[in-house]
């Protein structure tokens, strides 16, 4: 399989089970690794992934928590992933509005979320972006009105945004600049 085969699989695999776990879950983050690399490097977390010796394919390792307090955006500008990860997913749940409703968002941000948390046309969305460092991406988008498996939407652009924070992981910080 080439790569896009192989993010659109993990990336698929992390929304079925994300779905069975069900709703209103915090944000979780996993780091994307070859299983034959993650076989070399650490074969007694290979055999506990239930990966067979001969597989090609890439493991999503979950990631500790994303800081609570940060947002998520924050949290994702401090990672720097080491050489061995080829990329990595993020699962993360929003309420989206329609976008008549955008202009009556108050400008405070725990009145913004009970405004949006009490709207009755608020949709809940789960979205899986994945990134590998070559660019490619994969996403999938599962709304809580429409929570079948038939119903999911899946595709490389959908989170265009949250994939390009995702591929900024793999992005050399700058060096600061000398005085």
């Amino acid at each position: 399989m080439g790569p896009v085969s192989l993010l659109e699989e993990v990336v698929l695999d992390l929304e079925r089970h994300s779905a069975q776990e069900g709703w209103d879950s915090a944000p979780r983050l996993y780091a994307l690794v070859r299983s034959t690399e993650l076989r070399r490097a650490e074969p007694d977390l290979a055999d506990q992934l239930g990966l067979p010796p001969d597989a090609d394919t890439l493991a999503a390792l979950e990631q500790p928590a994303l800081p609570e307090k940060a947002g998520v955006e924050d949290a994702l500008a401090a990672i720097a992933w080491p050489d061995t990860v080829e990329g990595c997913a993020l699962v993360i749940e929003r309420v989206v509005l329609p976008p008549e409703a955008e202009d009556d968002i108050p400008e405070d941000e725990a009145e913004a979320a009970e405004y949006a948390a009490n709207h009755p046309k608020r949709e809940d969305v789960r979205m899986i972006v994945g990134v590998l460092r070559d660019g490619t991406r994969h996403s999938a988008l599962r709304l809580r009105r429409h929570d079948t498996d038939d119903e999911v939407l899946a595709g490389p652009d959908l989170v265009p945004a949250l994939a390009e924070a995702l591929a900024g992981t793999f992005e050399p910080d700058e060096p600061a600049p000398r005085p």
